[in-house]
């Protein structure tokens, strides 16, 4: 079994920051990328933020300068602080993580937590 838990969620006023964390539990061998995803209602979901296994990290364009994402390897959790906010980032907030399970499998397989809401109002 893999689970990944968020949390953090919760209303801000607009230029408020909020921190998102998630963690990653069960059978891991490695996971080679997490990433923070939202879906507001009526839109699909949209990529915000993702972080390798090589700290390499990118942003939409609609978050940069305000969101910074970063990861403990050692405990399988990455995290999404949140700067700045503006209405428009009101959504709920999905982790993802591409996860190897054991070391005889080659491929990674993806895999979704519940996500956590994000409310950005006055």
């Amino acid at each position: 079994q893999v689970q990944l838990v968020e949390s953090g969620g919760g209303l801000v006023q607009p230029g408020g920051s909020l921190s998102l964390s998630c963690a990653a539990s069960g059978t891991i061998f490695s996971i080679n990328a997490m990433a923070w995803y939202r879906q507001a209602p009526g839109k699909q979901r949209e990529l915000v933020a993702s972080i390798t296994s090589d700290s390499i990290t990118n942003y939409a364009d609609s978050v940069k300068g305000r969101f910074t994402i970063s990861r403990d390897s050692a405990k399988n959790t990455v995290a999404l602080q949140m700067n700045s906010l503006k209405p428009e980032d009101t959504a709920v907030y999905y982790c993802n993580a591409e996860i190897r399970r054991y070391r005889n499998w080659q491929r990674a397989g993806a895999y979704w937590g519940q996500g956590t809401q994000v409310t950005v109002s006055s």
